[in-house]
């Protein structure tokens, strides 16, 4: 069977370092893609201490052209990509609508949208040739569209987050119909909670981060559903 590669970018504690770990053990060549070299190096040093094959490469989630690059470098390295995990997220700038620059509310969907576009593409041809790749993606519950959230991200400074969470749940959407024909699966796991491990964990209720690697094996094993919540 060829060797299987799959490109987690936004690595980091907690939801990635899961996913990557999971598709490792199932076989998979993992690449990461950050900013931080030596969260990336350490990562990469995890996984093969595990047995895993895996590379780092450093790029920006919202500098298209950089994550474009990185996809280039994991397919050299590593061999052809099977799947891409989009962690990274962003809108964190933009707490309050009203006192944001509407000019500078853009950059909200650099990395939710204009990245993960970057990246979908970058893969794209290598995606199609696996006969079942996937675009997986993580998501927060920010964006759902329901009176009681837009009050908490109002509430909590985070209506920037509320906005580029639900675009790249509309863009999982489109890109699930537009790339079904091709073979190719997009899914998404929206997590509603805190996540262990991660700088937001103040130690009581937080969620597992390998139930989330597993909401995405599973979906990605099934390919019938294209949306799962953690909480």
């Amino acid at each position: 069977m060829p060797k299987k590669t799959i490109v987690v970018i936004g690595f980091g504690p907690g939801v990635s370092s899961a996913v990557a770990d999971r598709f490792a053990a199932e076989g998979y060549a993992v690449a990461l893609v950050a900013r931080s070299a030596d969260r990336l190096a350490a990562g990469v040093e995890a996984l093969k201490s595990k047995g895993a094959e895996a590379a780092a490469f450093a790029a920006d989630a919202g500098d298209a052209d950089a994550i474009g690059a990185a996809i280039g470098k994991a397919r050299e390295a590593l061999g052809p990509i099977g799947a891409v995990h989009w962690n990274a997220y962003g809108g964190g700038e933009v707490g309050d609508l009203l006192a944001a620059d509407p000019r500078a509310v853009r950059g909200v969907f650099d990395i939710a949208v204009v990245g993960l576009l970057a990246a979908v593409q970058a893969a794209l041809s290598d995606l199609k040739a696996a006969g079942d790749g996937a675009v997986l993606v993580t998501n927060g519950a920010f964006g759902s569209l329901s009176p009681a959230m837009d009050d908490l991200t109002v509430a909590l400074k985070t209506m920037g987050v509320g906005l580029a969470n639900a675009a790249k749940a509309k863009l999982v959407g489109q890109l699930s119909a537009r790339l079904k024909a091709d073979g190719i699966y997009v899914g998404e796991v929206t997590i509603a909670g805190i996540v262990k491990g991660t700088a937001w964990d103040t130690g009581q209720g937080a969620i597992d981060p390998a139930r989330i690697a597993d909401a995405f094996w599973k979906l990605y094993k099934g390919r019938d559903e294209i949306r799962a919540m953690v909480s």
